[in-house]
């Protein structure tokens, strides 16, 4: 009865933390106007308060996943969150749009601690018939930081001030650094007479960050501009270095043997796929709501609020399910029903009834709910218990990746578009971008049922 009750009070140490990363990432979207306004910025510098913590987190993600195999995953998650409370007090801090620029990176290195560890500890905290229902519930805690975020970031703002969106990290991180401190048990270190790889974290690091930073810019570049192609061919070239040294290295940084583990491959590529769908619709939503429909930022986070709930509930009963029936049903259900709200989005317009606006939203929410915990438990089961934050850190990698990919997809097709300048055009970009995605979901059905459970 005791170890039951210590597993899920790790459990709640780990979801804290995953409502305290998600509240920040989607309380500091809102308030980038307020931002631009305040530091008399333009909107390209402000955006790299967003994008700067994006690059960090995706270039250090297998780095810490690798250092938790080797030091142990509980004090790298620990130290991720004194880096990220102290860089949240920074950011609140913040006196220019440079240095806010900068405490933003530093933040982020805190929050690539976490997210490349936090599934390994969940991992090597619950059996394996339980580690569905215990992602479910961590997604759930998930996506009520997102659902929390929008309203709770324009309340503060507005009554307190923007800087206060960081400083309300400061309580709920010493919470969470708290519990996890107290509850979550000391794991072995695999990798304590290893040699730390890091030519290749170095090589892996720089060439993600250069593809991650062209495909952020190509839409607003241009995919021709010189500076777009040579950034990509440049990524490229260090990500197939980084391949080559990873085959020769003694103690590789990520290890790739497991993507000869079907199971692991699949339920990879698989979370490309529906975080690719999932950004797109993020992106392209608002825009439909806002310049299309005419409300203001507060009915429009309303109004998407819907998603995320829905992921909400049914995460934690997908998870559930999961731990009986396999991730392959799942799965398939989970991209099936998201390609089917995506679908219903693609033929929104000027005229479109708001209930069915919300029925596609609430049925890709379904969707994604149902879909990413049992992916999830299904990647980190399937990998060994030594390679266990290598496969957190690919996880993370996958959501990080997905999001730059959906964002670009989406934004490519939709700046194509409004480039026409006609009346529709901005409803056909939208339409068109949706459609697309729904079709990457499709995708993402016959990836699942070659799963394996």
């Amino acid at each position: 009865m005791k170890r039951i009750d210590k597993k899920w009070l790790v459990l709640i140490a780990i979801g804290t933390g995953s409502f305290m990363a998600a509240l920040d990432g989607s309380v500091v979207n809102i308030i980038l106007p307020v931002l631009r306004n305040t530091f008399h910025s333009d909107v390209a510098g402000i955006e790299w308060v967003v994008t700067v913590y994006l690059l960090v987190v995706s270039g250090f993600l297998l780095t810490f996943g690798r250092l938790g195999d080797m030091r142990g995953h509980k004090s790298i998650y620990v130290w991720g969150f004194i880096i990220f409370v102290l860089g949240s007090m920074l950011c609140g801090s913040a006196w220019s749009p440079s240095s806010l620029i900068i405490f933003r990176g530093f933040q982020a290195i805190g929050g690539a601690m976490l997210a490349s560890n936090s599934p390994a500890i969940v991992t090597n905290s619950f059996p394996p018939e339980q580690r569905g229902r215990a992602f479910g519930l961590v997604s759930t805690m998930t996506y009520l930081g997102l659902s929390v975020g929008p309203s709770l970031g324009g309340w503060l703002t507005q009554t307190l001030g923007w800087r206060t969106v960081f400083y309300i990290n400061v309580p709920v991180g010493m919470l969470a650094l708290f519990l996890s401190m107290l509850f979550i048990p000391k794991d072995p270190a695999f990798g304590i007479k290893q040699r730390f790889d890091l030519p290749g974290a170095i090589t892996f690091m720089v060439g993600l960050v250069a593809l991650m930073f062209g495909l952020n810019k190509g839409a607003e570049w241009g995919w021709g501009s010189p500076l777009v192609l040579g950034t990509l061919i440049g990524a490229i070239c260090l990500l197939i270095l980084f391949i080559f040294i990873e085959r020769h290295a003694s103690a590789p940084m990520l290890d790739l043997s497991l993507f000869k583990i079907p199971l692991f491959s699949t339920s990879t590529i698989n979370a490309v796929l529906n975080y690719i769908c999932v950004f797109s619709l993020i992106f392209l939503i608002p825009f439909y709501l806002i310049q299309g429909r005419g409300f203001n930022p507060a009915e429009a986070g309303l109004l998407l609020t819907s998603q995320p709930v829905i992921m909400a509930i049914f995460a934690p009963i997908s998870g559930t399910l999961s731990d009986k029936f396999g991730s392959r049903r799942p799965g398939m259900l989970g991209m099936g029903l998201l390609a089917v709200g995506l679908f219903i989005l693609s033929g929104i317009g000027q005229n479109t009834a708001l209930w069915l606006v919300v029925l596609g939203l609430a049925i890709s929410g379904a969707g994604t709910g149902i879909f990413i915990s049992p992916n999830t438990s299904a990647l980190m089961s399937s990998s060994p218990k030594s390679r266990q934050g290598i496969a957190s850190g690919v996880q993370a990698e996958a959501r990080s990746i997905g999001m730059v990919l959906g964002i670009g997809l989406a934004g490519a097709i939709f700046t194509t578009h409004l480039a026409d300048n006609s009346a529709n055009s901005l409803y056909a970009g939208i339409d068109m971008g949706l459609m697309v995605a729904a079709v990457v979901a499709l995708l993402g059905i016959v990836v699942s049922a070659k799963k394996e459970k």
